[in-house]
């Protein structure tokens, strides 16, 4: 075996699905990073994501035990990247047990895992644990530290810790969850006689977590044990590989190596040499690797002024203003750009295959970003008519910042060449103020959404494979394709690709055909098939690559066929009258409509 420092992002891919795949485990592709079945968030933002119907209960078609390495997006810190640690992208490895095996089983593959000279070859006295040390809710969980002990992890690096620390809450208010176990990689010196996991210092630095879902919170608050079992472990892959290769930064590591040193080269300046351009590269680095996921993902997002591409926009154009802050040239974005595609051939050659249409959007971005600059610009100007002094109001640099996009960073520039100063301490407070409403909205959508499991919303799923169909029928096209939903208990809203407007005609025409589906009351049938039966079929399914081997097939009579994932009704006669309230354009060349089930 190489030396651990040699250990590259695509040998620790490799390595992990192996140790998997010996341990009888079916890998699975990564799925998009667009959640399919839940509304409550944007983005896909852990490995266990888009397996929570399995987690619930639901069979999946690759079996009992599952690997992968899952693509993520954490937007709630885009503020924080240029440290040395966040990023907005990452890889999570993630292995699943659902129903199998449990503690005993997870506890020693994670050891050997950790320790074995075969895989990550670590010390075992540079290792601590951590455990759920109990409450009055549900017991302490001995048996764990039972098996760490065992392993040969010293009883003084076993923690037993508080809820906040070593529990998994269930997706909701009510379902599965459980204890948790979380594994550390011990640094420097600790700060003093109590430090543990649970502290900052730094000392602790967590590497991987094994969530042990063995009850199920009720509607009353009480936690029953579950007769079904789950295990979701999580190992981050940049910080691991930031472990193994010795490096104090994320960015240090081989997955950004190649990417910085474009920038430096483009920028003909030096990454470390100082603080201001280091952070500059770093944040360049992230948010340009980030929407080169983003837009080469299967579901290809664009840049837009809401959800996804709200988002894809804020990156592009944060990364546009450090990109001229170290002195690039227009254009440089997307030899950037170019550099993370290279970088990740290998693992993602989907990323390759899509190379143009990157390029396209990021530079269609660069230049409408040009022109916002502009308006900003002439706000500001007519700003400095109407100033009294010689300060520029928070406030005043806040609606620069958010109704034109205006960085604070530009207004400050201008106000100092005209020799005034600006109220940045009021700015920071609005702008504080307006992320922590943003980051509560997001989380509240998160926590709302994965337990959303409900009737109602597996008749608005059901629907959507309906309309699906329509749409085809309907517009005389097989390439009407969806490219993303979103599904409340109140509403339903799916995006699909088609160059124009439907008819006010076309509309009530698929109204027709589905509420047609509806009134035959035909049964919803699931079956387990082969991607290439279900092909055979005549199946819809776009994103037939993500579920393994085997799949789920959902025919409705004459009416759908289509392969998913996600909840269904039992029979079409359960859905109700189908309504279209809206359709609009959702970016260019993909249409929306929003419905709902009366």
């Amino acid at each position: 075996m190489k030396n651990r420092k040699d250990i590259t992002s695509d040998d620790l891919r490799e390595m992990w699905l192996d140790f998997y795949r010996e341990k009888g485990h079916a890998v699975i592709p990564s799925a998009s990073l667009i959640p399919e079945n839940d509304p409550t968030v944007l983005f896909t933002t852990a490995g266990m994501h888009p397996l929570v119907p399995y987690l619930l209960g639901e069979p999946h078609p690759a079996g009992k035990r599952l690997a992968d390495v899952q693509k993520c997006v954490r937007t709630g810190d885009i503020d924080e990247v240029g440290d040395s640690s966040h990023c907005t992208f990452f890889e999570m490895l993630g292995n699943w047990s659902l129903g199998d095996y449990f503690k005993q089983d997870m506890i020693r593959w994670s050891y050997e895992f950790l320790t074995s000279e075969k895989y990550l070859g670590l010390d075992p006295d540079r290792l601590a644990v951590s455990v759920f040390a109990g409450n009055e809710d549900c017991p302490r969980d001995d048996e764990s530290a039972k098996i760490w002990i065992e392993c040969g992890i010293k009883p003084e690096r076993v923690f037993f810790l508080p809820k906040e620390n070593n529990w998994w809450g269930p997706a909701g208010k009510t379902g599965p969850c459980g204890p948790d176990t979380e594994m550390f990689i011990l640094r420097g010196e600790p700060c003093g006689a109590d430090c543990s996991p649970a502290c900052d210092c730094g000392h602790y630095l967590e590497i991987w977590n094994d969530v042990f879902m063995q009850y199920n919170k009720t509607a009353e608050g009480k936690f029953e044990p579950l007769a079904r079992k789950n295990v979701d472990t999580g190992m981050g892959l940049e910080r691991t590989l930031c472990i193994l290769q010795g490096k104090k930064s994320v960015y240090e590591t081989d997955l950004f190596v190649p990417v910085i040193a474009r920038i430096e080269k483009l920028a003909a300046k030096k990454y470390g040499e100082n603080e201001a351009d280091t952070r500059a590269m770093r944040i360049i680095a992230d948010h340009v690797r980030t929407s080169v996921f983003m837009i080469g993902d299967e579901k290809g997002i664009t840049c837009s002024n809401v959800d996804q591409g709200y988002i894809l926009r804020r990156l592009l154009r944060r990364a546009i203003r450090y990109i001229k802050q170290l002195g690039m040239n227009k254009g440089d974005i997307t030899e950037v750009a170019a550099a993370v595609i290279k970088r990740y051939e290998k693992a993602y050659p989907e990323l390759t295959a899509a190379a143009d249409k990157i390029r396209e959007e990021i530079s269609h971005e660069e230049e409408r970003f040009e022109k916002t600059l502009t308006s900003g610009i002439r706000e500001f100007e007519k700003l400095c008519g109407y100033l009294v002094g010689d300060t520029v109001s928070g406030k005043a640099c806040f609606k620069l910042y958010d109704t034109y996009g205006f960085p604070i960073e530009m207004t400050e520039e201008l106000a100092a060449e005209r020799g005034l100063k600006i109220n940045r301490a009021d700015f920071e407070k609005l702008f504080e103020e307006h992320r922590l409403k943003s980051q509560a909205g997001a989380e509240q959508r998160f926590k709302g959404g994965l337990a959303d499991n409900t009737e109602a919303t597996a008749r608005l799923h059901t629907a959507t494979h309906l309309m699906h169909r329509a749409l085809k029928t309907v517009l005389n096209d097989e390439n009407v394709n969806q490219k993303g939903s979103n599904i409340t208990a109140e509403r339903l809203r799916f995006d699909f690709t088609f160059g124009r407007a439907l008819t006010p005609e076309e509309l009530a025409e698929v109204e027709k055909l589905v509420n047609e589906a509806i009134q035959a009351d035909v049964p919803v049938v699931c079956e387990e098939m082969t991607v290439d039966e279900a092909k055979a079929a005549g199946a819809v399914g776009l994103f037939a690559s993500k579920y393994g081997e085997k799949v789920k097939v959902y025919t409705m009579g004459k009416f759908s066929k289509e392969i998913c994932g996600g909840p269904h009704a039992a029979r079409t006669g359960e859905l109700g009258r189908f309504r279209i309230v809206k359709e609009q354009s959702s970016s260019a060349g993909v249409r929306r409509i929003k419905a709902v089930l009366e």
